[in-house]
Order: structure tokens, then C-alpha cells, then sequence
């Protein structure tokens, strides 16, 4: 689909919608008009003062809480920050927060997400409650209402992440509701040199009480931007139903986004030292290699009162996806030299997901109690084939690229055309908890237990064939407790768990064994081929929340613990023998600790006045490991500080312009296993301006920002993928503008 096709979709849906009987009001931005309702999961919070924020946002079986009665550290963005930033992706909203940096994916271009020092990829994030449902790599800013960070262990209140990540904390994705007022907005954009921005945004209330809403988004993005020869293309729709009755309350969200990207700048392995890094501008893809992706997906989900005290919740949705890809990332020597080698592959996904549960509110003694069960299941199915080249072929340097002709592919395996299935997956649990509230609501106190089967099976590309598999359980519990001495202060506490799936012990794996020297030599594994149970992360984490209406923020301290594969040489056998070779058993006695004390501030403490911002300390260490060498090292790609101020001000003196500027500062950080590399601090500083007014009595708005001010060159993130210590490089200095206007 075409900009220009896009653009007359939006028109004729703009007056489809126009055409529908409208409100007695008159066009003008959208606002949520419901107020929460504690627990529900369907509706969704208000925003906070400033509107960059909301008052709570989702906390997994629990539905929607308010941030005061939440015990644990979480955000929601809005929908209005993201527009007034001119966000492409979720990661662009998410350079707001102070816990949460931005990487990409192992060998390819998908958005991570790095926080408390673990990765959520993206296609661990769930959708209005459901994982599995999103696009996989990358999901545009124009489907989402709010944008909800969840900051530690959750397998508890949401299960596991099916691709298993989400250790360190969660990102829930809320769509776009039709408000109270009638909407048509059309905006059109420019970034960079050559890349064009059309978006559309509409919406109605019908029915009895308008009752009944609909909400429909279409976007298209198109052109090369600051990055030299990289071309960006991508397409949206995103259609959002919803039904708020007295009893019963409905939703259902479809969308379509198709992604292409032209000779993507890929990530860099660097080799025994990091190169330096070249101009944030340049390209060093080869003209050849792309990434293409195609999603369809869509959610319904409904919750029905059965009584005063009882009520009953379902959801279900799906996502069809299609991704192709011709890859080239290189590696790089000290000096910048680069090497590459070519690898392609095809991907299809089926995934299903559903979600039921029921809570009930109920009273005993001084005691009040909201009772909650739930049930849940994400099955995913995925096709793939694969072709490649891998001669290391020499492409210049990082300053100075070489284009060679895409070398032949000599490796293959499944067929392009009709990809055999590769994977399934089923991630299934039932979870039961009781959130009890004594004196007045003023202490809050939560426990519960979800009990998990995790089931992977995984296939032979060239025919389909059972290669291996992997089931296994775990019940992960969480304590947690809410005391507010007053309006203001939340004091919280809680305990809780994440789950990784575990592995199956090898036959046989190399281990430092004393009398055998310093290389590592082959052990037997006396237990190879069992399965692991699943890894659980432990965390126990305090905090305060402070909220005067206008302002608050929380402070949280933290540890976690996450054990991984481990070796214990149980015989030495013979050194230097052949057969008597030493024996051990595989376990998950590895552990990687975390700790960290985070900070969070956000609001309109004056009036005209907004801030979002905060800190965050990590320190993060491998306790026990497959290699000893690497016991007390730091884990690769995690800060040790972290800092983001974003401050709005509406200039008094002009009605309608605000200035807005954000600084963020990331510190030094592991680029290797062994610690010997590292990857220094970095700071970037973006700045913008918007300016409202009326021209034949409609509103519009002009937006103007420029990202990365100083164009520094510069390499922002190690890493992401568990042990990979790629390297990327940060966006240059982009500037975008655009307009739009309600009608």
C-alpha cells in the first residue's frame, strides 16, 4: 500500500466517520472520559496532571490499579506525550523512562527493551493483557493509547513471556478509545531529508448513552531519513471497537502493519576492542540486505458483572505474521575493518492467545477482599527456512563501506517457497489471589500463586522432523504489601518471581578440571538429556510513592537473582586419558544478581510546567558460572547509571507554544563476558517546539524536533540478546516536523 493509497483511506474513513451522527460538542482532541474502575479489564486510567502520564495502568491478573495501590514501580505513557513527540515506535515513547533502555535483536532488527538490567523483547509485550498478539519486531506509536511499563519479576500477575524474555520487568500496549468528543485529525509529516509522514485519526460515540464507540488509525511512513541510503517504509491500520455499559463492558482491536527497511544499518560485533565509533549518519549496510515484515493481529476481550461483587472477564486474540529478511551484519576489528557474512531466512507465526478469570469482592470480619482467578494460554506455531553464506567477505571499514555483490548462498536448509513448521510453543497457567484490604484501605495486603506448564518443540527445517523438545512446571507465588500513612505516601514491599524456561543437560560440555591444565577440557554429563526446570528469578523489592495530584514519582530498591545452566565436575577421571574423561552434573546452580535502586518523577508541579525524569543505579554480577573466569564479572550491556529529564513549558507570554527538551545520560557498560571490553558513557540531548492555534475556526498544531542536537557519534547499546555484545550505533541528529488539525 502506497502513501498516496493510504491517504485516500484516511480521507474516505474520515468522512464515513463525519457522516455518522456526532455529538453535541465540537471537534476537539480526544480525552478518555471514563474513570477507572479498580480491577477492570477493560476500561483503562486517566491521565495524570500534565497528561503525560496516567493515574495507574494495568498490574496483570489484577486489571487496572491506581499507581498508589500498586505494590510495585510502574509508569503508563499517554498517548498525547508520544503525538507531541512525534514517536515512531514504542521505543521512542520508551526514551522517556528512566529504567529502560533501548537495543535491537540478535542478527536482526527488532526492538528490545533493557530493563533492570534484563531484555523484554518485543514480542514479549502484551496487548490489552494478552501476550503473543503484537507485531514481533517493531510496533508503530499510532495503535497505542497507553504504553504501560511494569518494573520487575511478573510471571505471577501476567505468566511467563512465551519467548523468554521479561525478567527484569513487562511493557503492556493499550489501544486507541473512542472518547466523549467526536474526532477527525489528519497530520502529515517530514523526517530527515526525504521521508514523508501521512497519519489519520478518527472517532464516534453511537448508541443509546453512546455506549458504543469506534476508533480507527491509518498511517504511512515513507522515504529515506538522516541515515544515509537506509530507506524506511511502513504501513498501519488500526481499528479499536468498544462498548462501556453498566454491567457489561466489550472491547475489540484489530490492525494491519506492514514494515520494510531498505539497507538497515545493522549492529556491529566488535572483536578485540571496540572500534570507534563513525558518523551517526553513515551507513555501512550493504545496498542489498533488507527486512520486511507483515502482521495482521487482533484481540477481543469483554468483562460481564454478575453480580454486585462478582465479576467475569474473557479475552482472546491472534496474530498472523510474515517476516523476510537478507542480512548482512558485520563484525569489526579494532580498527574498524569489517567483515560479513550473508544470511537469509523466512519466518511465518500463528500464535493464539486467551485469557478468563473472575474476581469477587467480599468482607470477613475488618477484613475486605478481592478474590481473583484466572487462566491463561498462548500457543504458537512458526514456520521457517533459512539460506546463507558465511565466507567472511571483507566490506571495507566502518568509515569507509564497500559494496560487494550479494555472494551466492551455499548453505540452505528448508524450502523459501513452503517453510516447513519449526516451532510450537504452548505456555499454559491458572492463577488464584486474594488482595485484602484493613484500616480503611489504608494497608493493602496481596498474596497469590500461579502455577505455569511451559511446552516447546522444535523441528528439522529441511523436512518438518521432531528434532527435540521441552515440558516442564513451576507454581511462582507473590507477597506483597501497600501501607499509606497518608494521601500522599504509598509505602510498598513485595516478593516475587520470573520464569525462563530451563535447558536440557548435553552429553557432554567443557569445564576448567583441576590436574587437566588451563584449557577447558570435555566432561560427561552423568545426567544429560534431562530437562532443567524452569530458571526463576527471585526478587524482593521496597519502595515509596509520593503523589500530591500534580506531582509524584517512586523510589524503589531492588535485588534479583536469576540462576542459569551450571557444570559441578563431580570425577576428575584421568588427566590427559582419552576415556577416562571427568564427569559432572548439569544443573541450574549458575546465578546472576541484580541490584538497583531506581527513581521516577513525573506531573505538572506548576501550572504550565511538566516533567518526566528520573534515575536509575544498577550493579549486576555473575556469581556462579559454566566459566569460572567470569564469576564476579558484570553482565554484558547493563549501565550502571541511567538519567532522563524531559521538561515542557508553555511559554506564558505566547498563547498555544511550548518548548519542550530532554537529556539522557547512560553510563559505562560490560562489552564483553570477560569485562576486558567496555563501552563508555553517552549523552544525548533532543529539543522541540509545538505551537497551537485556530485557523478557520479549526485547530492546528505545528510541531518541530530535533533529536541527538550535537550529533554525536556515538555507540549506544551493547548487546540485549542474553551473551551477545553487539554493538549499536546511535541515531544522528534528525529532525522532524509536521502539522496537524482536528476538523
Amino acid at each position: 500500500m502506497t502513501l498516496r493509497s493510504l491517504l485516500l483511506l484516511s480521507t474516505a474513513a474520515s468522512l464515513t466517520l463525519a457522516s455518522a451522527p456526532a455529538l453535541a460538542q465540537t471537534a476537539t482532541p480526544t480525552e478518555l472520559g471514563e474513570v477507572i474502575v479498580t480491577g477492570s479489564q477493560v476500561r483503562q486510567a486517566p491521565a495524570y496532571s500534565g497528561g503525560q502520564v496516567a493515574t495507574g495502568g494495568r498490574v496483570g491478573l489484577f486489571g487496572s490499579l491506581d499507581v498508589m495501590d500498586t505494590p510495585f514501580s510502574n509508569t503508563a505513557y499517554t498517548e498525547a506525550l508520544a503525538r507531541n513527540q512525534q514517536a515512531v515506535s514504542i521505543g521512542d515513547v520508551l526514551q522517556n523512562d528512566p529504567t529502560v533502555r533501548v537495543s535491537k535483536g540478535f542478527g536482526n532488527f527488532q526492538e528490545l527493551y533493557v530493563i533492570r538490567g534484563f531484555p523484554v523483547y518485543s514480542d514479549d509485550m502484551t496487548w490489552n493483557g494478552l501476550y503473543g498478539v503484537l507485531p514481533r519486531q517493531f510496533v508503530a506509536a499510532e495503535l497505542v493509547e497507553r504504553v504501560e511499563v511494569f518494573r520487575g519479576a511478573s510471571a505471577f500477575l501476567n505468566g511467563a513471556a512465551p519467548g523468554g524474555s521479561g525478567v527484569g520487568g513487562a511493557f503492556n500496549l493499550t489501544p486507541k478509545r473512542a472518547g466523549d468528543a467526536p474526532l477527525n485529525r489528519l497530520t502529515l509529516g517530514l523526517e530527515g531529508g526525504e521521508a514523508l509522514y501521512a497519519a489519520g485519526d478518527f472517532s464516534r460515540r453511537f448508541g443509546a448513552d453512546h455506549a458504543w464507540g469506534g476508533r480507527l488509525n491509518v498511517v504511512a511512513r515513507d522515504g529515506e531519513g538522516e541515515i544515509d541510503a537506509q530507506n524506511n517504509e511502513l504501513q498501519v491500520i488500526g481499528l479499536g471497537l468498544d462498548h462501556r455499559g453498566d454491567r457489561a463492558r466489550f472491547s475489540a482491536d484489530f490492525g494491519w502493519q506492514n514494515h520494510r527497511i531498505d539497507a538497515p544499518r545493522p549492529a556491529v560485533t566488535p572483536g578485540t576492542a571496540i572500534p570507534d565509533a563513525p558518523s551517526a549518519d553513515s551507513n555501512f549496510a550493504q545496498p542489498w540486505t533488507y527486512t520486511d515484515e507483515e502482521q495482521r493481529f487482533g484481540a477481543v476481550r469483554g468483562e460481564f458483572d454478575l453480580t454486585g461483587a462478582i465479576t467475569a472477564w474473557a479475552a482472546f486474540g491472534g496474530r498472523s505474521g510474515k517476516e523476510e529478511n537478507v542480512l548482512a551484519n558485520p563484525n569489526a576489528s579494532a580498527t574498524g575493518a569489517l567483515t560479513a557474512n550473508r544470511f537469509d531466512n523466512v519466518r511465518e507465526d500463528t500464535v493464539w492467545s486467551g485469557d478468563v478469570g473472575v474476581r469477587m469482592d467480599l468482607t470477613t470480619g475488618p477484613v475486605d477482599h478481592r478474590l481473583v482467578a484466572s487462566a491463561s494460554q498462548v500457543q504458537l506455531k512458526s514456520r521457517n527456512a533459512w539460506a546463507g553464506n558465511f565466507g567472511g567477505f571483507a566490506i571495507g571499514t566502518l568509515t569507509d563501506p564497500v559494496v560487494i555483490a550479494p555472494p551466492a548462498n551455499v548453505s540452505t536448509s528448508g524450502d523459501f517457497d513452503d517453510p516447513q513448521i519449526t516451532e510450537r510453543s504452548r505456555t499454559s497457567s491458572v492463577a488464584v489471589a486474594d488482595m485484602m484490604s484493613l484500616l480503611d484501605d489504608r494497608l493493602l495486603i496481596t498474596v497469590g500463586a500461579r502455577y505455569q506448564e511451559i511446552k516447546t518443540g522444535s523441528y528439522s527445517y529441511a523436512d518438518g522432523a521432531f528434532a527435540s523438545g521441552y515440558a516442564s512446571d513451576a507454581i511462582t507465588p507473590v507477597f506483597a504489601a501497600v501501607y499509606k500513612p497518608s494521601e500522599q505516601i504509598s509505602l510498598y514491599a513485595n516478593y516475587a518471581e520470573a520464569l525462563v524456561p530451563g535447558t536440557t543437560a548435553p552429553t557432554l560440555a567443557n569445564a576448567l578440571v583441576p590436574g587437566w591444565g588451563a584449557v577447558a577440557v570435555p566432561v560427561e554429563i552423568t545426567n544429560a538429556g534431562e530437562v532443567l526446570e524452569p530458571f526463576r528469578a527471585e526478587q524482593v523489592e521496597v519502595g515509596v510513592k509520593y503523589d500530591t495530584g500534580s506531582f509524584g514519582g517512586t523510589l524503589s530498591v531492588f535485588r534479583m537473582t536469576l540462576p542459569s545452566a551450571f557444570l559441578s565436575v563431580t570425577s576428575n577421571g584421568t588427566p590427559g586419558s582419552a576415556t577416562d574423561l571427568p564427569q559432572g552434573v548439569y544443573s541450574d546452580g549458575g546465578e546472576q544478581e541484580n541490584r538497583g535502586v531506581e527513581l521516577t518523577v513525573y506531573g505538572e508541579p506548576v501550572e504550565g510546567l511538566r516533567l518526566i525524569g528520573g534515575a536509575t543505579w544498577l550493579d549486576t554480577e555473575i556469581k556462579r558460572a559454566l566459566n569460572p573466569a567470569l564469576e564476579g564479572k558484570s553482565a554484558i550491556g547493563v549501565p550502571e547509571f541511567q538519567i532522563n529529564a524531559n521538561v515542557e513549558w508553555d511559554v506564558p507570554a505566547v498563547t498555544g507554544l511550548t518548548l519542550e527538551g530532554r537529556a539522557v545520560y547512560t553510563g559505562s557498560q560490560a562489552a564483553s563476558a570477560d569485562n576486558t571490553l567496555e563501552l563508555g558513557s553517552w549523552t544525548r540531548f533532543d529539543a522541540g517546539v509545538r505551537y497551537d492555534f485556530t485557523a478557520g475556526d479549526q485547530p492546528v498544531t505545528v510541531r518541530a524536533r530535533v533529536e541527538n542536537i550535537a550529533d554525536e557519534d556515538q555507540w549506544v547499546a551493547v548487546g540485549g540478546y542474553p551473551g551477545s555484545n553487539y554493538l549499536t550505533l546511535g541515531a544522528p541528529r534528525t529532525v522532524r516536523l509536521s502539522i496537524s488539525t482536528d476538523f
